[in-house]
């Protein structure tokens, strides 16, 4: 991969970081919003600087002997070393290249705390750690606060992070606790140097270096290198330079600690959006549907409307929905959306979708809406007119037959019985169509109960949809976005290459590294 897709690679994974933070926003847990944040602005200035140069910064205990390795390896005197603990809360710097200073401005470094390496020092040798910047940082258990807030700031900033620790306090949990633990997925970026050495017998330093690689290991990092050395005779410090030559002969060391800090970051984020949410609008509506319809009592009112139409009497009215039931609804909506959300995103739900109070207001008004329309059919008047009329006259013709048959009346004999059989067949008439106008209120009313529960569920149905589930169908659709945001900046196939371990030495391997002439003449003083 080219410079210029690693630089591109690395932007796109920020880009997606810093869009997930920005669509989580106060969702997030203020710890894990600020690692985010933190990395998406770290790797932005790191890529604005280039990630030409290769930040190593030697942190460690007080006593671990940091800035006797520190003044070894440049072979200046220049960081402090004293007697007397802490001896400084500010950042040491050496740079084997002319063009830091900007980087270094952004780490913190001050001014006078900064020195140049220069190649006529070391001849040739200088060549190998081109480009190098070597930081030596206060020591991180210091009783002074100011020293490991400044450790704090600057770890996140370094491409490579050497821990130097020495044989009487390597299981400090100061150490492990605060730090090492905190470090998990950067094990890439990471060495151990177990200083001073010389203090422990031949025969126990095996046993001590793999003492701390299991310490490491319990501290959930995997592949760290254990590099044993001295800083007072010399013994590993060529070692220690070889691992430092390798880091800047891969410009990948600095790309990768920034792929690191963004997969550290993306990991906290998903931590926040574990998984996917199973969830559907039209299922989750229709579950708190007929709950919201029994707090209404539509039903009750909706047969009452039917017997309004069937009788032709009545007017029934909706009334106000229960506030208890309501808010139960409410509550149990929250409840299964949110069960596989955490805290944030839960809070985040519950103040996207409508209040108890607001709710019962929508389902009241929504309802307020429906018809409730109790007139018969149009036809129901008419032929309740007709049948009384046919009632009558037929009962008139009937008695007025009947008079002509018993001669009670003097009408000729055929007359009466052609009366009476027209009576009877207006009374028929009338009744078949009482039964005709009945059928057709009863009809009509199954019709208009029907027609106002239906009504009234799809009105119920579009308020849960405003109300609930819209509200809760946005903030899914951003916890899956985030998550998917997050995936990206952690899992780009691109981005591997960069997170790379350095190929370093196994630890307790032999060392075939023997004193320098220098340091032969420093251990014999």
């Amino acid at each position: 991969m080219t410079t210029a897709s690693h630089d591109a690679t690395l932007r796109a994974r920020t880009e997606d970081l810093a869009e997930a933070l920005a669509l989580a926003g106060p969702r997030l847990d203020r710890a894990t919003a600020q690692r985010v944040e933190t990395a998406v602005g770290g790797v932005r200035r790191r890529l604005e600087l280039g990630v030409d140069h290769t930040v190593v910064a030697f942190a460690g205990g007080t006593g671990s002997g940091k800035s006797s390795l520190f003044n070894k390896i440049s072979r200046l005197s220049f960081a402090d070393v004293g007697v007397k603990r802490p001896t400084t809360a500010r950042v040491t710097a050496c740079s084997w290249s002319d063009g830091a200073d900007s980087l270094l401005d952004w780490i913190g470094v001050d001014r006078e705390r900064r020195i140049t390496h220069s190649e006529d020092l070391e001849g040739d040798g200088a060549a190998g750690l081109a480009g190098l910047v070597l930081l030596d940082l206060p020591d991180h258990d210091s009783v002074e606060p100011a020293h490991r807030e400044v450790v704090d700031r600057v770890l996140p900033l370094v491409d490579l992070l050497v821990w130097v620790v020495d044989p009487q306090k390597y299981a400090d949990d100061a150490l492990h606790t605060g730090y090492l633990r905190a470090q998990v997925g950067s094990e890439s970026s990471m060495v151990l140097v177990l200083n001073q050495v010389d203090t422990v017998p031949d025969s126990q330093r095996e046993n001590l270096v793999e003492d701390l690689g299991r310490l490491v290991t319990d501290d959930g990092l995997t592949g760290v290198h254990v590099q044993p050395a001295s800083a007072k005779t010399g013994e590993g410090i060529a070692r220690v330079r070889e691992i430092l030559e390798e880091a800047c002969a891969r410009r990948s060391v600095a790309a990768g600690r920034a792929a690191a800090e963004l997969d550290a970051a993306a990991g906290a984020l998903l931590a926040q959006t574990p998984s996917d949410v199973p969830w559907q609008l039209d299922a989750a509506v229709e579950r708190e549907l007929e709950p919201v319809v029994g707090a209404t009592g539509l039903d009750a009112v909706a047969s009452q409307v039917g017997a309004a139409v069937r009788n032709g009497y009545g007017m029934p009215e909706l009334p106000a929905p229960d506030r208890d039931t309501i808010a139960l609804s409410r509550a149990r909506w929250l409840t299964r959306a949110g069960a596989a959300l955490r805290p944030g995103w839960q809070r985040s739900l519950a103040e996207s979708v409508a209040g108890a109070d607001r709710l019962r207001t929508a389902v009241s008004g929504a309802l307020k809406g429906v018809d409730l329309d109790v007139r018969g059919p149009a036809s129901s008047r008419a032929m309740r007119r007709a049948a009384w009329a046919c009632a009558a006259l037929g009962l008139v013709l009937g008695v007025v037959g009947a008079l002509a048959l018993t001669e009670v009346l003097d009408v000729p004999a055929p007359w009466g019985q052609v009366l009476v059989g027209a009576g009877a067949l207006l009374l028929v008439t009338a009744v078949v169509l009482t039964v005709v106008r009945v059928a057709m209120r009863r009809r009509r009313a199954r019709r208009r109960s029907a027609e106002v529960a239906r009504r009234g569920r799809a009105a119920l149905r579009d308020v849960l949809v405003q109300h609930l589930g819209e509200p809760t169908q946005r903030v899914l659709v951003d916890h899956r976005r985030v998550r998917e945001l997050a995936r990206s900046a952690r899992d780009l196939p691109s981005s591997r290459p960069l997170t790379g371990a350095l190929r370093l030495p196994t630890a307790g391997s032999p060392s075939t590294d023997v004193p320098e002439e220098g340091d032969r003449a420093s251990a014999s003083a």
